[in-house]
């Protein structure tokens, strides 16, 4: 893996208020995001996984500047983005690009695939005229379309083909970094694996670095070089992808792990069934915010928050009982 850190993320917080009665005044916040560290080398994958609600999304869009941070610190090139005026964010921005979810709703439906490509680098003035047609014809074929396909409209054009679309938009400005926001979770199971391996050999090609948010512990698995688990907006468990599936330290990591379907016997674990379910983001528990469902909790964690500490060689775990 390249040495050095591309992005850097401290302290991020994102607090939505919550707004009641006539004058629509706030009456407390939902905690999306709390906290959340975390860097991405050049070159690497990181995985953010956790279960819906958790804050990856919310956490993904307020890296790209997409929705404000209310508090933190975001690094990108050894720049402080919070620090950036808005001419300053805008030239630094094609250098993040995102991949949305959902291929159905991301792509403009009247326009052009080769409007859809070629409008942000006339946007950025970086290419324009034949350049530019040049230029959306090598990304069709990188993506593996065809450049003749760049004259149809979205609707012309299979699930898995808008996916395709939507990672050449992402690719057009040359960007450094590429958010994922469950990139493959929309599309059928018979194409994950194409999108997956054209992520994988873009990546390799470009000297790209992700973030892949997902819910499917499988997907991050074969793509991902380190993961991140978020529980209620906070990472509970960091370490790389090998050492996570091996040994999870964190009880919630291990729930997840022991959901995973698998159809060798000799692998198979014992299902870990959590009780209840994820508290209220406006008013999460105090202490762990884990410890009303954990089965290995125990005095401390209704009191005090567990910092996320190493507990062992580039894994790091927020839970007292491995402090």
């Amino acid at each position: 893996m390249p040495v050095g850190h591309l992005l850097e993320v401290e302290g991020l917080r994102v607090h939505f208020p919550v707004r009641r009665g006539v004058l629509s005044r706030t009456v407390g916040y939902v905690y999306a995001v709390d906290g959340v560290s975390f860097h991405v080398a050049k070159g690497e994958t990181l995985g953010i996984v956790g279960e819906s609600g958790c804050g990856k999304t919310t956490m993904g869009m307020a890296v790209l500047r997409l929705i404000e941070p209310t508090a933190g610190r975001v690094t990108f090139e050894e720049v402080d983005l919070g620090r950036m005026s808005r001419a300053q964010a805008h030239d630094l921005r094609r250098r993040m690009q995102i991949i949305f979810q959902d291929p159905y709703s991301s792509l403009n439906p009247r326009m052009a695939v080769k409007n859809i490509l070629g409008d942000p680098m006339r946007i950025h003035g970086l290419y324009s005229g034949r350049q530019c047609a040049e230029r959306v014809a090598y990304l069709m074929e990188k993506v593996g379309l065809t450049p003749e396909q760049a004259n149809r409209y979205p609707h012309q054009f299979s699930g898995g083909q808008r996916q395709r679309i939507g990672i050449a938009r992402a690719l057009a400005l040359s960007p450094r970094l590429i958010i994922g926001d469950e990139p493959v979770s929309a599309l059928d199971v018979s194409i994950r694996a194409q999108i997956i391996n054209l992520l994988i050999d873009l990546q390799q090609e470009f000297a790209l670095s992700y973030i892949i948010i997902s819910h499917d512990l499988a997907i991050v698995e074969h793509i991902c070089d380190r993961i991140a688990v978020m529980y209620l907006g906070k990472i509970v468990e960091l370490a790389s992808y090998k050492e996570l599936y091996a040994t999870p330290r964190h009880p919630y990591t291990q729930a997840l792990m022991s959901a995973v379907p698998t159809t060798d016997p000799r692998t198979r674990k014992q299902r870990i069934l959590l009780p209840g379910d994820v508290p209220n983001p406006i008013e999460p528990p105090a202490g762990c915010r884990f410890h009303p469902r954990c089965p290995q909790r125990f005095e401390p964690c209704a009191r005090s928050e567990p910092p996320l500490r190493e507990v062992a060689l580039g894994h790091a775990a927020a839970c007292f009982r491995l402090h």
